[in-house]
């Protein structure tokens, strides 16, 4: 079985070869792979000679202990073991919300001012949880990256929050917040200014006063206020550094990848990115798919797999494979039917349903032991597991067709799924190593029989 033909095959050493590109974005809905498709296209990258850094947002830290590394936090760490002989270099780090948050203050306020925003608490809430905040600070640590220009290609990993694009909304968010008509009357005193500032402040909160007080609460209200107008200067910059990430993820140099599991719902939220992306103008390099099944034997169907199972319990089959019931050694065997002169069932010597599992070895029948199954419930058991592999290749290939349908120009990797969890550079080598192995028919290898993989 293979994908549409109309959906070509994604070229991903083009992608990581190419000097031009800088920024390569790994999105889409949660537990498709996401964190461990950034680190093998990184890996993958460096060993080719890019210098790289890897930015996940995921918690689970499973990057670092993928990458030989005992933790990663907010500054890029050198990842040891891979092969640089190319010239190449790979760093990761984990966004660290808070942290980042921290520095832009640190960055862009004096001392005195910055030490009271950041002892302020109305912002270490704010900073810690609030709604839109880790998407925001993404973009940041991203744009601070390109900034750099330390690295030649960022690999990024998205939030796993419930929509993998929130981080293209954390500019306008911030900005409505920013504009809004609470924020304008907390910060009017601050622009004002002086005995003037605390007179309008005087006259707006006597108004407003005990709605908010009720709302928020005398102490917190202050906190904000106090919040408001140590940040006032630093609104704009804001607005300013996300809006120029965002356009920075309009470039041609930047490349979106969508990762999906060959699943209904996993595609359906691929089809939603792919299609917002486009509505963006953000470039879209492909689609990937995780987890994908295959079998070395898909030439027998599910249909005769269930039927050769069902022949064997049922002991109409031996173990040449030969169907029985009518037939034996010396012509045709009428069984059960009573009739004089016949071979029945009943005669010793014919095999009957029930002497199955036990066949005498002259008759060539392999003998069960007396602990385990016999050879023909192993087939038939074997044949029943091949016919559910081969169902579900079979749904994961309707599905995928549906998407290739809607987006037949769209190329499309698949990643065979692994035996096992990846847990060391070696099983991200694999990763990538399939990633950019698409010259067979519908980007799968022999290794298509092994078991699903957890790529989370």
């Amino acid at each position: 079985m293979s994908l549409d033909p109309a959906a070509e095959p994604l070229g991903i050493d083009p992608i990581l070869d190419d000097r031009r590109t800088r920024i390569v974005v790994c999105c889409g809905s949660g537990g498709v792979g996401k964190t461990t498709t950034a680190a093998a296209l990184g890996l993958r990258a460096a060993e080719r000679g890019r210098k790289v850094v890897v930015l996940t947002i995921d918690p689970a830290r499973r990057l670092a202990q993928s990458m030989g590394i005992d933790e990663l936090d907010n500054v890029p760490r050198r990842v040891p073991g891979i092969d640089g002989s190319a010239g190449g270099e790979l760093h990761a780090m984990m966004l660290d919300m808070k942290r980042t948050f921290d520095e832009i203050v640190e960055a862009h306020a004096d001392k005195d001012r910055a030490r009271a925003i950041l002892d302020n608490p109305f912002y270490q809430s704010l900073s810690a949880g609030f709604a839109g905040t880790q998407e925001y600070m993404a973009m940041e640590k991203l744009g601070q990256l390109r900034a750099r220009d330390e690295w030649d290609l960022i690999v990024v990993d998205t939030p796993p929050s419930r929509s993998a694009l929130d981080f293209l909304d954390a500019p306008s968010r911030l900005g409505s917040f920013l504009d809004g008509k609470l924020i304008k009357l907390l910060m009017a005193p601050a622009r004002v200014g002086g005995r003037a500032g605390m007179k309008f402040l005087g006259v707006g909160m006597s108004v407003m006063s005990g709605p908010l007080n009720k709302l928020m609460g005398a102490q917190l209200l202050q906190d904000v206020q106090t919040f408001v107008g140590a940040m006032d200067t630093m609104f704009g910059g804001f607005r300013t550094r996300a809006d120029a990430t965002y356009r920075l993820l309009q470039a041609p140099g930047t490349a979106f990848l969508v990762v999906a599991a060959p699943e209904r719902d996993a595609l359906r939220e691929a089809a939603y990115f792919v299609e917002r992306l486009a509505a963006e103008r953000m470039p879209l390099a492909g689609v990937v798919l995780n987890r994908v099944h295959g079998s070395g034997a898909d030439r027998l169907s599910a249909e005769r797999a269930l039927a050769a199972a069902e022949a064997l319990e049922g002991g109409l089959v031996n173990g040449h494979g030969e169907y029985t019931e009518n037939l034996d050694g010396d012509g045709i065997v009428d069984r059960g039917s009573g009739q004089a002169g016949s071979r029945t069932a009943d005669d010793p010597g014919t095999l009957t349903p029930t002497d199955t599992s036990s066949p005498s070895p002259e008759r060539g029948f392999p003998q069960p032991t007396s602990t385990g199954p016999s050879a023909a419930e192993l087939a038939a058991g074997l044949l029943r597991l091949h016919a559910d592999r081969m169902q579900v290749i079979a749904r994961e290939q309707r599905t995928r067709d549906r998407f290739t349908a809607l987006h037949p120009d769209v190329p499309v990797a698949e990643v065979a799924a692994l035996p096992g969890d990846v847990h060391d550079l070696a099983g991200l080598r694999s990763i990538g190593d399939r990633l950019a192995d698409q010259t067979t028919t519908g980007g799968r290898t022999a290794a298509d029989a092994t078991e699903p993989a957890d790529l989370n």
